[in-house]
């Protein structure tokens, strides 16, 4: 962590590499392909790639495509914006991003909602 200078208010201000630091160590490990494919029975594969990744590198079968920006309003199975495949709080989710910068922040800040650690990342 590094302080900040002239934050008005003293408080300690994070760096990106030190947010993805702390976000990618509360991640358990990396499913395998076949893992994953599992766990699509049970829960949703959600590819938060842009558009022109997605363009360039291919769907993913079966993939939920929520961008980024859209997730957590997505995901949230109580909301007025959810997405129809999201069933309960509880629910497992797999977030693929083109190099896991995305998905290990994304699922940190999930996670740090549900008050507990994130769940398996691709």
């Amino acid at each position: 962590m590094t302080a900040e200078a002239g934050a008005p208010d003293g408080r300690i201000m994070y760096t990106v590499d030190e947010l993805l630091i702390e976000a990618r160590a509360s991640l358990p490990r990396r499913p395998s392909p076949v893992e994953a494919l599992a766990a699509q029975a049970t829960g949703a594969l959600i590819d938060i790639r842009g558009d022109d990744q997605r363009r360039t590198c291919g769907l993913i079968h079966g993939a939920l495509l929520l961008p980024r920006n859209a997730l957590d309003w997505r995901c949230d199975p109580t909301g007025q914006w959810r997405h129809p495949a999201m069933t309960g709080r509880n629910q497992h989710l797999i977030l693929i991003c083109q190099e896991g910068f995305q998905l290990s922040l994304a699922a940190a800040t999930r996670s740090a909602r549900k008050g507990r650690s994130a769940g398996p990342r691709s």
